[in-house]
């Protein structure tokens, strides 16, 4: 079975974002990126169903510009066989990003698509449903745990009530949560294989593909600072202060 991961290359989750002085968006130079967090989970989840048997090879592909090429070869020093960078130095959409991985998951033919459920960025949560909604493929979103046998996939999803296991007929695509697992750190010798492993490049104009945005930003803000919280004496001084300064209850 063959497993295509998308990734992502955002800015390091422990950095903390800056918006640029003219409000056109947030400050990228000189900072800090790595991997999408819940891309990492998607990887792992990847390799360890290649440990398992269960997948023969791990695709990874990535959208973006040049320095995209080291967050792949992070992918393939977790354990993905090869990777494939589609070139663009413009920001793509999801639904963008959905086409483009339609487009490639047609030519590779994937049993499984792995993304994670949202990229740190944008928090869109939107681009595994597109892909899913293009390509008429099943999907469990928010997954906690994927199991693989007899030509389908049982999800175990995390809802706002609990949990819910869906089963899917493969091909499938499976968004990642927190908890479906903790990622592996890279080890020197993977690092320098990784080197070697094959990576690809093409230009996003040659898939043939829609990606011109739909949406504009006008102005990006840093949000109001916070003010300063003060001590009440007693519970009735709170529910006080709560209902008629704060007006919440």
């Amino acid at each position: 079975m063959k497993i295509l991961v998308a990734i992502k290359r955002v800015i390091d989750a422990n950095v903390k974002v800056r918006v640029k002085g003219d409000n056109t968006g947030v400050e990228t130079a000189n900072v800090k990126m790595s991997m999408n967090p819940f891309c990492e989970i998607a990887v792992e989840e990847a390799v360890r169903l290649k440990e398992q048997g269960v997948a023969s090879e791990i695709v990874a592909v990535s959208i973006g510009n040049q320095q995209c090429q080291e967050t792949l070869r992070t992918a393939l020093a977790l354990g993905a066989d090869r990777a494939i960078l589609v070139k663009t130095d413009d920001d793509v959409e999801p639904l963008g990003v959905a086409k483009v991985l339609k487009s490639i998951v047609e030519k590779e033919e994937p049993q499984m698509v792995l993304l994670g459920k949202q990229s740190i960025d944008g928090d869109n949560n939107q681009t595994g449903q597109m892909l899913g909604a293009l390509l008429g493929w099943g999907q469990g979103t928010f997954a906690s745990k994927v199991e693989v046998a007899d030509g389908k996939t049982q999800v175990t999803r995390e809802i706002d009530g609990g949990l819910q296991t869906v089963e899917l007929s493969l091909p499938a695509i499976v968004t990642t949560d927190l908890r479906l697992n903790e990622p592996r750190f890279a080890s020197l010798p993977n690092i320098m294989k990784a080197k070697r492993k094959p990576l690809d490049e093409m230009a996003i104009a040659d898939l043939g593909v829609d990606v011109a945005p739909r949406i504009e930003t006008l102005k990006v803000e840093n949000p109001p600072a916070r003010k300063e919280g003060v001590k009440v004496e007693s519970v009735a001084e709170l529910v006080n202060k709560l209902k008629n300064e704060a007006k919440v209850i």
